[in-house]
């Protein structure tokens, strides 16, 4: 495999829904919006082909791999985003987007746009750990400037914590047995690559299910890794401050989790679900759901794109 490849804005992936998602902004030409996912820049190259040049664009990415991005022309042999004063790549996770936004004097932003899912730039990166196609070691984690990675947590979470993060995270039913084989397996010698991981689990997951339960247990591992259900509620709330009223947060989420808290959080302004009523017993929330019914890939999308196939977005307009 040529690894150049995964350092390309290419190697990150096809923009999914990125006609609806943007769409769903309702991008004013000179207004302010936030990419908080920027990845290979697909879907900020679009919101800035809607705007004028008295606009603003601000895209935030904690990885490095993503900021290196800003320097290659776009698929189409556009000039690179680096060269666009519209936009403002800020290199932090979106849960602080608050408080970016008070730092560069902004108060009021008038679409924040969030696609959830995991680049396939990294999942093809051998050297990262997200995958079980690749030996590497159990690192996953989407800022390299973070102390915690998987194999911290594969090595020194006690074993209710462990399976707590797996029937949690990854929605596997054999959450406690999994975190039993893994600290027995480690009492013999530290378990730091995913080889040593699947070698540890692997006589328990049937066959006929195997590929997608190993996806799930890599998924729970880099859930917790990168706090990213502290993360995503962390955005929301910093999104609903900041939107300006009738502006537009849009969401594309990819596994159940993630969808669940941004559908209560659109329906009920919070991530539990609870419904609050005012004196009349209308609901009290921040948002008016633009979408009732959740927006799905077209089939062409999906059979060109298979990473679109689980991608759901949600779209909601500040009251």
């Amino acid at each position: 495999m040529n690894t150049e490849t995964t350092k390309t804005a290419e190697g990150y992936h096809v923009p999914v829904l990125l006609g609806e998602s943007v769409d769903g902004l309702h991008i004013t030409p000179g207004g302010i919006y936030v990419d908080v996912t920027f990845g290979g820049g697909g879907h900020s190259r679009e919101i800035l082909s809607r705007m004028d040049s008295s606009a603003h664009l601000f895209g935030f990415d904690q990885d490095a791999d993503a900021e290196n991005n800003l320097q290659r022309p776009g698929t189409d042999g556009s000039a690179p985003l680096k060269e666009d004063k519209r936009l403002t790549f800020v290199r932090s996770n979106f849960r602080y987007l608050r408080n970016w936004m008070r730092y560069y004097g902004v108060e009021e932003v008038d679409g924040v746009l969030a696609d959830l899912g995991v680049s396939s730039h990294h999942f093809d990166d051998e050297t990262r750990g997200f995958s079980f196609r690749f030996e590497a070691p159990l690192d996953m984690r989407m800022n390299k400037r973070a102390a915690k990675t998987a194999a911290d947590v594969v090595n020194g979470y006690e074993e209710e914590r462990l399976s707590d993060v797996f029937y949690l995270y990854g929605e596997l039913k054999n959450a406690r047995r999994l975190a039993s084989a893994l600290v027995k397996a480690r009492q013999g010698q530290p378990i730091l690559t995913t080889t040593d991981l699947l070698k540890a689990v692997e006589p328990l997951f049937h066959r006929e299910r195997e590929k997608k339960d190993m996806a799930k247990l890599f998924q729970a591992l880099r859930i917790e890794v990168n706090r990213e259900m502290d993360a995503l509620k962390e955005l929301l709330q910093g999104a609903a401050a900041c939107l300006k009223k009738g502006g537009r947060l849009s969401v594309i989420t990819y596994h159940s989790l993630e969808d669940r808290i941004v559908k209560n959080f659109m329906k009920t302004g919070n991530v539990e679900g609870k419904r609050q009523q005012d004196f009349f017993g209308r609901i009290e929330t921040p948002f008016a759901l633009i979408n009732n019914k959740v927006i799905v890939p077209s089939t062409a999308e999906q059979e060109e794109n298979p990473r679109s196939r689980s991608a759901k977005l949600r779209i909601a307009e500040k009251k």
